[in-house]
C-alpha cells in the first residue's frame, strides 16, 4: 500500500506515461542487451538509464533502497564470470584454485554491466508505475486475457503485503524472544520458523483474495473500466527513448568492435 501511495504521490514526468508504453520501451532495451556479453553495449545503456532517474522520481538512496538484491547479483555474478571464464590474455591474478586473466576480467565486467543494465529499467518501471494503471493497459491496449491480467496484479499486491507481514512476524517473535540471540544454527531455525509462518499467512490472504474476486465478478466475460487507459505524445517519446537507448548501445558496441552475439562463438 506504501508503494502505491508513493507512486500516485510521484509528480515525476515518467508518473504520467501509459505503463505499456514504458512497459515496451524497457523490453526493447533489455532485448538488445540480452543479445550481447560486450561491456561498451552494457555501460552506454546503463549510463542512458541513470540519467534517467529525476524523471522517474529516483535518486541514488531510493535506488539502492529498491533494487539492492539486483545490484549485488549483478556484482556477484560478474565476479563468477570473472573467475570461472576461461584464461584469455595476460594473468592479472592466480590464486591456485581459480584466477582472473585480462580477457575473464573483461567478461566479468560486461557480464555485470550487463546486468545492472537490465535490472535498472525493470526498478524505474515499477518506481513510476501503479500495478493497477499496468493491469487497465495490459487488458484495454494489449488485450491480454483478463484472467491472466487480473492474477499478475494480485500478486503483485501480495508482494508488497508479504514484505509487510514478513517484518510484523519477525517483531512478533522477537518479542516473545524467538531468534534475537543464540548461534548461527539456532537462528537459521527461527528464520526457518519465520518463514513458515509467511507461508501461511501467504495461503491465508490468497483464500481470501481469491474468494473476494470471484464475489465481486471478476471471473465474468464482459468488463467496464472505471480507468480508461489511453496513449498521449509522451507516450510516443517514450517509445523514442527506449528505441534510441538500444540502438545507441549497439551502435557504440559495432563502433568499438565489442559487440559479442552471446550464442555466437568468438574466436
Amino acid at each position: 500500500m506504501r508503494d502505491e501511495l508513493s507512486v500516485r504521490g510521484n509528480h515525476a514526468l515518467l508518473t504520467r506515461a501509459n505503463p505499456l508504453a514504458k512497459f515496451t520501451a524497457v523490453t526493447m532495451v533489455t532485448l538488445v542487451l540480452a543479445l550481447s556479453i560486450d561491456w561498451v553495449s552494457a555501460s552506454v545503456a546503463l549510463a542512458f538509464e541513470l540519467m534517467l532517474l529525476p524523471l522517474a522520481g529516483l535518486t541514488v538512496a531510493l535506488l539502492w533502497q529498491r533494487g539492492w538484491p539486483l545490484i549485488l547479483a549483478a556484482a556477484l555474478g560478474g565476479w563468477s564470470t570473472a573467475i570461472l571464464a576461461p584464461d584469455a590474455g595476460a594473468v592479472l591474478f592466480d590464486a591456485g584454485i581459480w584466477s582472473i586473466s585480462a580477457g575473464s576480467l573483461q567478461l566479468g565486467i560486461g557480464f555485470m554491466l550487463r546486468g545492472l543494465a537490465i535490472a535498472l529499467p525493470a526498478v524505474l518501471l515499477m518506481s513510476c508505475t501503479d500495478p493497477t494503471d499496468l493491469a487497465d493497459a495490459l487488458a484495454q491496449n494489449a488485450k491480454l486475457p483478463h484472467r491472466f491480467v487480473l492474477g499478475t496484479l494480485a500478486a503483485m499486491r501480495l508482494v508488497g503485503i508479504m514484505a509487510e507481514q514478513w517484518q510484523t512476524i519477525g517483531m512478533a517473535r522477537r518479542a516473545r524472544g524467538v531468534g534475537s540471540s543464540g548461534n548461527p544454527y539456532q537462528r537459521f531455525r527461527a528464520t526457518m520458523g519465520q518463514s513458515f509462518g509467511l507461508l501461511v499467512q501467504a495461503i491465508r490472504s490468497a483464500s481470501r483474495l481469491a474468494v473476494t474476486m470471484e464475489a465481486r465478478g471478476f471471473g465474468g466475460a464482459a468488463r467496464t473500466w472505471a480507468r480508461p487507459s489511453t496513449f498521449s505524445g509522451l507516450d510516443a517519446w517514450v517509445l523514442l527513448g527506449g528505441l534510441g537507448i538500444a540502438a545507441a548501445a549497439v551502435a557504440a558496441a559495432l563502433g568499438a568492435g565489442t559487440w559479442n552475439l552471446v550464442f555466437l562463438t568468438r574466436q
